[in-house]
């Protein structure tokens, strides 16, 4: 061993590799006080090396032992750590899931704000296919809408708002129709579906902008502008005779379906055809009123809702092949053919009257073919010389003409009316005597001028006699109150007020014959509503 000094830190060590007995015997060596060899005093080194050695084997002995105690408390804590790993990393997915759900939402959110992608069962396969014939939509003259975002800003409405009108419920706590009936001519009960304001103004917005713009065939006549029955009855006058057939369920019979394939024979999109479809259709429901709360059913299919401001241009349109095909044939057969709504009439003279049944055959296999069907009880073939030849109620014998029958019953009510006044008195199945003769009489004119200014010169004669005179305006404007069906409504009657404005008033004041004197009526955001505003008065 080396004599020369060595640092503390070296001693140190020294001591923990070999212990400190053989340290001080190699101490007492390396100084001169211990022999390295021969006898051994009363301590030998071999002795303290070997003591040394055991403890060292013992040392590590104890370590191995203590390790292989610690085995399990290793494992625990090791357990303890994959734990803590474990639900640290499930705090990250957790977090991560929930920042990507809500991400998700958002641009779930963001897309609703910007697209319609689900309308209802049964309705929604096509949303997503917007592609559009742009070159077939500007022929016609139609606007482009490729998307519902599109359609919404074309409406000056809302996604949301467009959703909430289009979407296909089959039970639902809200309706977009009021749905009433009133009397048929011939028997019966007629239901009409009317539009709220909102969706009534859509689908004006479609009429407008889209369906008055389709051309249809010349020999349609209901529902044209500068058409009516005079031009629909006027290319039949001086026949001999006249063959009348009604459809049967017209409106009914024209289902979502047939109205969707309409506007994407336009051009439009799947999606653009769906949204429109959806808006001008609407199935038939029933009232269900569960737990004090009333649910809408629907009964069946959605179909043209007969009321809406849509559904006449659109079975116009639907109708230019059944129109084209049975003027075809009329022409063919030296017949004329036109049509008024669900009113088809043929009209012939001379050696044309010998293919009436053929006209009635090739008529009804058309129009089945077509997808409609003629009603069998309202099929009437009209000879002039042994009936009054009529087309849509107008006589066509020899000139445009009313039924000499109603006139007759029209005069005597008049002249009752003059006489005796308004007292009990009616025309028709209105309960106001006043509005129902004016509008007969109006009527009169656009078929016959001459008779019906009479029948209008007499009228004026019978309000001046008849009815109160009107209060003074001065210092407000009279309303009337007065029953049109089943329901209560308002007019105004002062002088220089338009008397067909739907005036929206208090229901609890509202009295049949009723009179008040308000303050001032205004026009509403909706449009075509007018509302009271300030003080009302009722006149004695």
């Amino acid at each position: 061993m080396s004599d020369s000094p060595r640092t503390r830190q070296e001693l140190y060590d020294r001591v923990r590799q070999v212990g400190r007995e053989q340290f001080v015997l190699e101490e007492m060596i390396r100084f001169g006080f211990w022999p390295a060899q021969g006898e051994i005093p009363n301590d030998p080194a071999d002795e303290i090396r070997r003591k040394s050695e055991l403890r060292q084997e013992l040392n590590k002995l104890r370590q191995e032992s203590r390790t292989l105690q610690d085995e399990q408390a290793a494992r625990r804590r090791l357990l303890k750590q994959r734990l803590a790993e474990s639900r640290r990393k499930r705090q990250e997915a957790k977090e991560r899931r929930e920042r990507e759900r809500q991400e998700r939402a958002e641009a779930w959110q963001e897309r609703q704000e910007r697209e319609i992608v689900y309308l209802g069962e049964g309705v929604s396969a096509g949303l997503n296919d917007c592609e559009e014939n742009s070159e077939r939509l500007a022929s016609r003259g139609l606007p482009s809408l490729p998307t519902a975002e599109h359609i919404a800003a074309a409406m000056g409405i809302s996604i949301g708002q467009l959703r909430f009108l289009a979407f296909n419920r089959k039970t639902s706590t809200h309706t977009h129709y009021i749905r009433f009936k009133i009397p048929k001519k011939t028997g019966g009960e007629r239901l009409i579906s009317s539009p709220m304001p909102k969706l009534k103004a859509v689908q004006h917005w479609i009429l407008s902008h889209i369906l008055e713009r389709v051309e249809v065939d010349d020999a349609a006549h209901g529902f044209r502008r500068d058409r009516s029955i005079v031009t629909n009855a006027q290319p039949h006058v001086g026949a001999d005779v006249v063959i009348n057939r009604d459809l049967k369920d017209f409106f009914p019979t024209i289902s979502y379906k047939r109205v969707k394939g309409i506007f994407r024979s336009f051009g439009y999109a799947e999606a653009t055809a769906t949204i429109l479809a959806l808006l001008c259709t609407e199935a038939d429901t029933t009232a269900v009123e569960l737990d004090g709360k009333t649910y809408y059913v629907a009964l069946g299919e959605r179909h043209l809702p007969q009321g809406s401001p849509a559904s006449p241009a659109i079975s116009n349109i639907l109708c230019r092949r059944l129109d084209k095909r049975l003027r075809a044939m009329a022409n063919e057969l030296e017949f004329t053919y036109t049509r008024y709504a669900d009113d088809l009439t043929f009209s012939a003279s001379g050696e044309s009257l010998r293919y009436i049944c053929n006209v009635l055959r090739r008529s009804e296999s058309i129009v089945t073919h077509e997808g409609f069907a003629i009603h069998p009880e309202k099929t009437r073939v009209l000879r002039r010389k042994s009936s009054q030849l009529e087309v849509t109620g107008i006589v066509v014998n020899e000139f445009l003409n009313c039924d000499r029958a109603t006139l007759k019953r029209f005069r005597a009510t008049l002249f009752q009316i003059e006489r005796d006044g308004f007292e009990g008195k009616h025309w028709g199945n209105s309960t106001d005597a006043l509005a129902s003769v004016q509008g007969f009489a109006n009527f009169v004119a656009m078929v016959n001028p001459e008779k019906g200014k009479k029948f209008q010169e007499q009228i004026q004669r019978i309000k001046t006699k008849w009815l109160t005179p009107e209060p003074s305006t001065t210092t407000g404007i009279i309303v009337e109150c007065y029953k049109q069906g089943s329901k209560l409504k308002v007019r105004v009657v002062s002088p220089g007020y338009n008397p067909d404005w739907n005036v929206q008033f208090p229901r609890n004041l509202r009295e049949e014959g009723a009179r008040f004197r308000v303050e001032e009526i205004r026009e509403t955001a909706k449009g075509g509503f007018y509302r009271v505003v300030g003080d009302i008065e009722k006149i004695d």
